[in-house]
């Protein structure tokens, strides 16, 4: 987990023009880009590594010019014991202390050397809401089968159960985006899990008094999991610095991986011992813990919270809009652009595929490769585990490059080409595999170069349109849920009337056409030279 720490280098030639400044690609009030104050950023950074005190300004500029041109000519860290100094501040930071209130100056300062960053605990808290949102979806898939033997439910009526879901997520996705732009992020983030989290608790009396009963309570929760992700893209691009933001947004999606293992490993465990009710009121009450932590420590914007330190703020500041929320949501700029579009195609693209595999994955191990039903639910566990993993691993690599001076546009095809041609080639290498185990590693390797895609257009909102990053999001993920909704039924249509490499083939041919439109038409933010 070191690579949390939130380093960069500078890699400018010395001598060498400033970069040009630039404006946000959907901000029609122009701003800073994201590249500008990335130097003295990286000056803050180097000086607390050292144990210098940031605040200060009594050094004169040719000290400070000379310590940074050393920084720069050494590979960043200035002297031979700056080693010693990372490791002394690596453990600081995981000895995290608390931020201390000087009511006299109205603000409170922490000490730099003692304290998590305080963004990093915001992106912790959006990465256990995902933990939960997950855990609180997949439970269904479990307690679905003796709810099912109990109140005597067809398949016809367990596929309307498990379908009814998504009538409220797809309600919400825009309508969640909206309302975090215009109110903030954290009310909208704390309203989905408090909300989705009753509604995962009355289940289990929803089904007992009726069938209508519980297909409302299934689609109230799809309402409450349908303003997550909007809510958390517009909370995290005003506190995560492009810098960080591959990563912070990889460890916040992973928690949705990590919550369907969770989820899909412990349901079976509380069903064998306490029933299946035990399920949902477990489950659904890890929600009010979570809210109540949320509710007391996390805010909208640093701007807003009293606890933050100055240096941390204009860190964060100089790299984000952390401005106030809008007003108004400019639709008409928003839809005249290229990259809202290519964002949108190229997440149906990718969701077809994903909601594909993730969702019909058992009874390809099942009819195909010939696994009893424990064997296929333990190796669907697989996928997830690889997601995790490599997600994070993506947004390293991401953040890695845009800190070495790679612009933002670039890092972002690259990814999402990993993202899309890394399932489509591991796809088509199945029609050749005899061997069960080589299946397997194919779907586990096809599903963890998917997960680069979070370093890719997952990442996009947030840097082509930050102050509408929710919007942006319920948007495209409109796109992602219609896609899974579409392409899980055809999936079932192609299997009647023709086969397992008929599926596979629709999914590569639409991961070709996202290649193509991400290429073409997205980019990482919109630069034009001040005049």
């Amino acid at each position: 987990m070191l690579y949390l720490l939130p380093l960069s280098v500078s890699c400018r030639v010395p001598g060498s023009p400033p970069a040009p400044r630039s404006r946000r690609f959907l901000d029609p009030g122009g701003g800073r880009g994201v590249g500008d104050g990335l130097g003295g950023i990286r000056v803050f950074r180097r000086r607390a590594l050292r144990g210098t005190d940031v605040r200060s300004n009594t050094s004169s500029s040719s000290s400070r010019k000379g310590r940074h041109d050393d920084a720069r000519h050494d590979g960043g860290y200035g002297d031979d014991g700056d080693a010693g100094a990372l490791l002394a501040s690596v453990r600081r930071l995981l000895l995290s202390g608390s931020a201390q209130d000087d009511a006299a100056e109205g603000e409170a300062e922490e000490d730099e050397q003692g304290q998590f960053p305080k963004r990093w605990a915001i992106v912790f808290l959006c990465f256990s809401a995902f933990l939960l949102c997950n855990m609180d979806r997949v439970n269904m898939s479990i307690a679905i089968l003796p709810m099912s033997a109990e109140f005597g439910w067809n398949p016809q009526t367990v596929g309307l159960i498990q379908s009814s879901f998504f009538w409220g997520y797809l309600l919400t996705q825009i309508a969640g985006g909206i309302w975090a732009d215009t109110v903030g992020g954290k009310t909208v983030l704390g309203f989905g899990v408090i909300w989705w989290s009753i509604a995962t608790a009355l289940t289990p009396f929803a089904a007992k008094l009726g069938l209508p009963f519980l297909l409302v309570t299934r689609a109230f929760m799809g309402v409450g999991e349908g303003v997550a992700m909007p809510a958390m893209n517009n909370i995290l691009s005003k506190w995560v610095p492009v810098s960080e933001r591959s990563r912070s947004l990889a460890l916040v999606y992973s928690g949705m991986y990590l919550g369907s293992v969770t989820g899909l490993a412990f349901s079976p465990l509380l069903i064998h011992n306490f029933g299946w009710p035990s399920v949902f009121y477990s489950f659904g009450s890890l929600g009010v813990f979570w809210f109540s932590t949320w509710a007391s420590k996390a805010y909208s914007s640093p701007l807003e919270d009293p606890g933050i330190s100055a240096e941390e703020k204009k860190l964060i500041t100089s790299q984000t809009t952390g401005g106030e929320p809008v007003k108004e949501i400019p639709w008409g700029l928003i839809l005249s652009k290229p990259p809202v579009w290519a964002l949108i195609v190229s997440h149906f693209c990718h969701n077809w595929g994903t909601f594909i595999l993730l969702t019909w994955m058992p009874t390809y191990y099942n009819q195909v490769l010939k696994f009893n039903l424990t064997e296929s639910g333990l190796f669907c566990v697989l996928p997830w585990l690889t997601m995790a993993v490599s997600a994070n691993f993506g947004g390293w690599i991401a953040d890695t490059l845009v800190s070495r001076g790679l612009s933002v546009t670039t890092v972002r095809k690259i990814m999402q080409s990993i993202g899309f041609l890394g399932p489509a080639f591991f796809l088509t290498q199945l029609s050749h595999i005899d061997s069960p185990a080589m299946a397997v590693l194919c779907m586990a390797c096809s599903q963890g170069t998917d997960a680069f895609s979070q370093s890719g257009l997952y990442s996009n909102h947030q840097d082509i349109g930050p102050r509408y990053a929710g919007v942006l999001l319920g948007l495209s993920n409109t796109a992602g849920v219609l896609a899974g909704v579409f392409g899980t039924a055809a999936t079932g249509y192609i299997l009647q009337h023709g086969s397992w490499d008929d599926v596979f083939k629709v999914s590569v041919v639409l991961y070709l056409v996202g290649t193509l439109v991400w290429n073409l038409f997205s980019t990482g933010v919109y630069a034009q030279k001040a005049r």
